[in-house]
């Protein structure tokens, strides 16, 4: 329950920062071009709100809404979510959007999305300025990494080190290290210190959709670096720190994994633990709980390994952290293609997935890094050429651009109706999605 909390005030905040940012934009272009805007609200407020402030000769009312599921910038004059007929049956005013020219138009409906793509550059460069890019290189995995069934059908074998894909040298472990893996002809990997190579299907990124088990885990030694409490089993037995198992009840485990699938098999039982302490091996009975938990905390593969770190100075961080924005956008953007086919589309995720990407443990940086990452995300999704996104209403102005003929509001009223039912339903299958993996996990 407490995972569950912290992850959902982290989504929470990220989310309302993002809002916040994107309306913003919206907001600061549209009083740039004296256009009124109405309301500027975080989160929804259907019937009510739960804090709502409009300043003395003001023409804006600032609020809090109880629906945290977005948040909006009422802009007067134009067809937005609110669908407000009424306004539209009077004759256009000197303040509303609709007078404005099409190019003034186009920047306000750019605004919030070029926002956000600039928030995101902004974090990634501070991140980089406060902490610095630390990574572990993949040469220095000397254990290698545990695949998922997916990739050991084609050939992968546990403990393997990924050298290259087609050529190009795989520097570290994450997503593009799997975009690069799985979108390659061929990938060769240190395999009991003889390259090997591997060739990849044309499909494989679809089998990994399909299969979802994954792609691979790094594999270290399960070393314990404090103990949870003073009455858990492994305080019990009297284990300490330092202490590296390596077999339960005979059965060699080398790797985090291998002993937390042995504890899970042997949940509520006694158990022999055979462990290194300064190098000597020695064994300690234990008596796991129902959970099969030690109840011990493990040192970190980055503990292990020996990592590298680039640091940044002020202004020496934002060309890197445009650089790192850029990279993540193409990366997202060549992911979409996805999205259209079967595999992908049952891989969609709603609040619950965007919520598992933050740790489940408070950490800035992650929360930082996941933030920008949302971002960009929330960036690119917003101008897609759906009605009743910022995508939809570009592509209506650049229609009245190249024609010179302006949709009717009629129109744009359907349009918007349509965008909203093509979004609820979208909404509903990837929060489906989630609730589906949930009970069948």
């Amino acid at each position: 329950m407490e995972t569950f909390l912290i992850k959902a005030l982290q989504l929470i905040l990220s989310l309302s920062i993002l809002v916040l940012v994107h309306e913003f934009g919206h907001f600061i272009f549209a009083r740039l071009f004296n256009v009124r805007v109405e309301k500027f609200y975080l989160f929804f407020d259907p019937w009510f709100a739960l804090f709502r402030f409009k300043p003395k000769n003001n023409e804006t009312e600032y609020g809090i809404g109880w629906l945290p599921l977005g948040g909006y910038c009422k802009i007067s004059g134009m067809i937005d979510e609110s669908l407000d007929k009424e306004q539209l049956s009077r004759p256009p005013q000197p303040y509303e959007f609709r007078s404005k020219s099409a190019g003034k138009r186009l920047m306000i409906m750019v605004a919030g999305v070029l926002f956000n793509f600039l928030l995101a550059l902004f974090i990634y460069s501070m991140v980089l300025f406060a902490w610095g890019d630390k990574y572990l290189p993949l040469e220095n995995m000397k254990m290698g990494m545990d695949y998922s069934e997916t990739f050991h059908d084609i050939g992968f074998r546990d403990g393997d080190i990924l050298l290259n894909a087609d050529g190009v040298k795989l520097e570290r472990f994450g997503a593009d290290a799997l975009r690069a893996v799985a979108g390659g002809k061929q990938v060769t990997v240190l395999r009991n210190g003889i390259e090997t190579v591997i060739l990849i299907p044309e499909d494989m990124m679809q089998r990994v959709l399909r299969d979802k088990q994954g792609f691979a885990a790094i594999r270290f030694p399960m070393i314990i670096d404090k103990l949870a409490k003073d009455n858990t089993p492994a305080a019990l037995a009297g284990m300490q720190p330092g202490d590296s198992i390596v077999a339960i009840d005979g059965i060699a485990t080398p790797t985090f994994y291998d002993v937390g699938k042995q504890l899970n098999e042997k949940k509520d039982q006694e158990i022999t633990l055979g462990f290194y302490r300064h190098g000597i091996k020695q064994t300690a009975q234990v008596k796991l709980d129902s959970l099969g938990k030690l109840g011990v905390h493990t040192v970190s593969p980055n503990q292990i390994y020996t990592t590298v770190t680039t640091t940044y100075g002020f202004f020496e961080s934002f060309p890197a952290g445009v650089r790192l924005g850029v990279n993540t956008l193409k990366g997202y953007v060549g992911d979409m293609k996805y999205v259209f086919t079967k595999e992908g589309a049952s891989s969609l995720g709603g609040f619950g997935a965007i919520g598992s990407l933050f740790p489940s443990l408070w950490d800035w940086r992650s929360f930082w890094m996941t933030t920008a990452f949302l971002s960009i995300i929330l960036a690119f999704m917003n101008i897609l050429p759906i009605p009743a996104l910022d995508g939809g209403h570009v592509m209506f102005l650049f229609y009245e651009v190249i024609t010179r003929r302006k949709p009717s509001d009629k129109f744009l009223e359907y349009a918007q109706i349509t965008g909203m039912l093509i979004l609820f339903g979208l909404l509903i299958y990837a929060n489906g999605n989630d609730l589906f993996r949930f009970i069948f996990k």
